[in-house]
């Protein structure tokens, strides 16, 4: 079977010009982003080992596994992460989280904590982006420690990492605490299609609000008198997080949008000693 046959078998099972290629350029070893390479030989054949392993590749997507689990690794902020079943797959919309708090005006060697880290997305990004800040990184899963720190390793960010439950093991207080925490109702109709991932990173109470409540209920006793609490949060759950941080004594509330013009985060300031 040639290059071109092999991405216009995956067509025919409705998959995406862009997934298909992605998933042919993993299964021939080659980088992600060469689909141009993919053109210029789209005559050439594959050896059987190859398409046996793109065959899988895209039997197990057609089956809703996760593109970024098939091929280990996920774009986020301009920084390539390894990612496995041990972590969710960081999403775009997550970026709005980072691009918000890039623009506090925060103290040059800021100390920040990022909350249910998963696979170092978030710290890893603000840190990149401001290498003069303290980034701390914590999260209740061990197995999620491990792929953050590898990530950290791999691209050489000086982040430190916390094996704790939220506060748990958290003495310090920090110039900016963020989070992108499990915000879905249990029983919510889209948890099928996101059985792949691990659960207990997506879901939070019936009504998804449960891990943001004990965030926003424990957060003032971390942070630095003016300091900010950024969460991310579902689709339509944006009134219900600023009523949280409001009743918690947080001032400057306010919600972003993300690229879909979704409001996808809010935050709250601590306030300042009088």
């Amino acid at each position: 079977m040639t290059i071109a046959q092999a991405l216009q078998q995956a067509r025919c099972f409705a998959m995406s010009s862009l997934e298909a290629q992605t998933l042919l350029l993993h299964a021939l070893g080659r980088d992600l982003h060469d689909r141009a390479w993919l053109l210029l030989h789209d005559s050439d054949e594959l050896s059987l080992n190859t398409y046996a392993l793109y065959n899988d590749l895209m039997q197990r997507r057609l089956d809703h596994q996760p593109l970024a689990y098939l091929t280990g690794q996920q774009e986020f902020h301009g920084l390539t992460l390894q990612v496995d079943q041990r972590v969710l797959v960081p999403r775009p919309d997550t970026e709005t989280l980072v691009d918000w708090a890039l623009v506090l005006e925060l103290p040059q060697q800021a100390h920040v904590l990022d909350l249910g880290t998963g696979s170092g997305a978030v710290a890893l990004s603000l840190k990149n982006a401001r290498p003069d800040w303290n980034v701390t990184a914590l999260d209740a899963s061990e197995d999620a420690l491990a792929v953050a720190a590898g990530n950290a390793a791999k691209l050489q960010l000086e982040v430190m990492f916390l094996h704790s439950h939220w506060f748990s093991q958290v003495q310090d207080k920090f110039d900016l605490i963020v989070s992108n925490p499990p915000y879905i109702a249990q029983g919510d109709p889209h948890l099928p299609s996101l059985r792949a991932e691990p659960l207990q990173a997506l879901v939070s109470g019936e009504d998804g609000l449960d891990d943001i409540r004990h965030i926003t209920a424990r957060a003032t006793a971390h942070l630095n008198p003016g300091a900010w609490l950024l969460l991310e949060h579902g689709f339509d759950q944006a009134p219900a997080v600023r009523q949280l941080l409001a009743s918690q004594g947080f001032v400057q509330v306010q919600s972003r949008k993300d690229i879909a013009g979704i409001n996808r985060c809010s935050r709250g300031q601590c306030p300042e000693v009088k």
